[in-house]
């Protein structure tokens, strides 16, 4: 019996920052063109691609209701700032941040309660697949509706184009757990074989549990791939591409020396930012016992 041990080669992809309404099916295009090969696998960013399509809220004109004002300066300041954080063995800085959790805040609270509901509200982060990083002011990202059909569009375009057999793979940072040959995701889809909502008890069990945290795939277009590979896959992305102006609104505030909501598009344009990888299977052939 033989067998393969499949290693993969990766490519982080540079290109300017997507702001709304750019076309990004030109620069995915244009900056893949000399590096890509039939079998390739092109791992997108669902954050980049929902920036380019203007799916952003500017959540200073949210104006807070009550339960997301109790949410913002009660759950999240002491329920999590004491007790989920530690339960869910987060870094000191983070729990400070949690007990210093911002006023501005509260509206963001009121955003994910209307878009995203109860259970994704009371997370500490990513509610829903709501993102606020890499965005400047009070700008908050909105997820891809419908993840399958951006990457089938995605990869018949690109494949047309390019005259290439490739695999498109769209990611998010917010993390799919794993035991065993189980996987679970706060988030509300992911691609099948993910069980996936119920939001902060998701989140909460399987950082208590510290179960194996992986980048999450939201949708795949062309080849079939297993689910442990393309979580393998999303991660290996993530880890390849970094986190561009930074992680968190903390620390994108932080890396520029502003305040919280005083980012500009400008400041974001100055960052390096690389929203495709490329991944292409090295296989090496080994020898097994019938």
């Amino acid at each position: 019996m033989k067998f393969y041990l499949i290693k993969y080669k990766v490519k982080i992809v540079k290109t300017e920052y997507w702001r709304p309404n750019h076309n990004y099916i030109n620069s995915i295009i244009n900056s893949i063109r000399k590096f890509v090969k039939d079998g390739d696998i092109i791992v997108i960013s669902e954050k980049a691609l929902c920036a380019a399509e203007g799916r952003i809220i500017d959540e200073s004109k949210i104006k807070p209701r009550l339960l997301a004002k109790v949410i913002a300066r009660f759950w999240m300041r002491y329920v999590w700032g004491y007790i989920l954080s530690k339960l869910c063995h987060q870094k000191p800085l983070t729990i400070q941040r949690l007990r210093n959790y911002p006023k501005e805040a509260e509206a963001h609270k009121q955003l994910a309660l209307g878009y995203s509901g109860l259970l994704q509200a009371l997370r500490h982060g990513s509610e829903g697949g709501i993102d606020v990083s890499n965005l400047p002011y009070s700008y908050a990202c909105l997820p891809l509706p419908n993840p399958n059909q951006k990457a089938e569009e995605l990869r018949k375009i690109i494949s047309e184009s390019l005259n290439k057999k490739i695999t498109i793979m769209i990611v998010d940072t917010d993390m799919t757990y794993s035991w065993r040959n189980l996987h679970f995701t706060p988030r509300p889809n992911a691609i099948k074989g993910i069980l996936s909502g119920w939001g902060v008890i998701t989140y909460v069990v399987c950082r208590a549990l510290k179960m194996r945290a992986r980048a999450t795939p939201l949708a795949i277009a062309g080849e079939r791939l297993s689910v442990e590979e393309a979580l393998n896959i999303a991660e290996l992305a993530h880890h390849a591409r970094k986190s561009g102006a930074g992680k968190t609104v903390w620390d994108m505030a932080e890396s520029f020396q502003v305040g919280l909501t005083d980012v500009t598009w400008e400041m974001l344009e100055s960052v390096k930012h690389y929203p495709i990888v490329i991944v292409r299977r090295k296989s090496k052939l080994g020898n097994g016992a019938k």
